[in-house]
């Protein structure tokens, strides 16, 4: 079982609450978390990638368990290898291409040297044909431009799945269309698992994803999935 998904988070503030209560289990290389804006998605995404601590959960990715309650196991999100691409990319605009793509290869927070000799970095600046902006900063950059460097980054460590938030929101349609396709090629290449959030069905259809739907907090059940695994709390 590629994604073998269940956690509960509660959420408070200023009177109101939110339940996150989400379970669900694939074998498919490419899921898509779809759902309106407020139905627990990037909760989901974050939770799963460890940067968020659920109240209880049970998670296990590409047959890997990296969370699971009931024996009191959780691995840090280093631990976890699971490449992320935030919705606004999250570069750091003080970096250039190169520094930013080997800030995923950092342990510490100290910047990478503006000159890498890092192999895996220049593999993916390569890969993702930025070798005439390496030197760049991410105000510089076009909106595709961007996206592969943190796409770059997500991948320079060789995790073992790739989480996507939103990651055609930013583009216009011509960009957007031209990128679905180079990432379901990526991921066909790779062989790399891969989730990703989205509200347009246009991305699902692209990408061939099967559909998880959220709904406040809650998986639309679906007969066609497969049974999930439970939470102990």
């Amino acid at each position: 079982m590629i994604w073998d998904i269940a956690l509960r988070k509660l959420l408070r503030h200023a009177g109101t609450s939110f339940e996150l209560d989400v379970r669900f289990a694939s074998d498919a290389p490419r899921l898509a978390l779809f759902g309106p804006s407020g139905a627990g998605k990037t909760l989901t995404l974050k939770t799963i990638a460890g940067i968020v601590r659920p109240d209880a959960a049970r998670i296990c990715v590409a047959g890997r368990v990296l969370h699971d309650t009931a024996r009191g196991l959780r691995l840090s999100p280093q631990q976890r290898r699971l490449g992320y691409l935030f919705q606004d990319y999250a570069l750091f605009p003080h970096l250039t291409v190169r520094q930013n793509i080997a800030f995923g290869r950092r342990t510490g927070w100290l910047n990478p040297a503006r000159a890498s000799t890092d192999e895996a970095v220049e593999r993916w600046i390569g890969a993702f044909h930025l070798d005439g902006v390496a030197a760049h900063h991410p105000h510089q950059l076009s909106g595709g431009q961007r996206q592969r460097t943190a796409l770059a980054r997500a991948l320079v460590n060789e995790p073992s799945a790739l989480l996507l938030d939103e990651p055609f929101a930013a583009l216009d349609m011509g960009l957007r269309k031209r990128l679905r396709s180079e990432l379901a090629e990526l991921q066909a290449q790779l062989g790399l698992p891969l989730l990703l959030i989205t509200h347009d069905l246009d991305d699902v259809r692209a990408l061939d994803a099967e559909v998880v739907h959220l709904r406040r907090g809650r998986v639309v059940e679906d007969s066609a999935m497969p049974e999930p695994c439970h939470v102990q709390a």
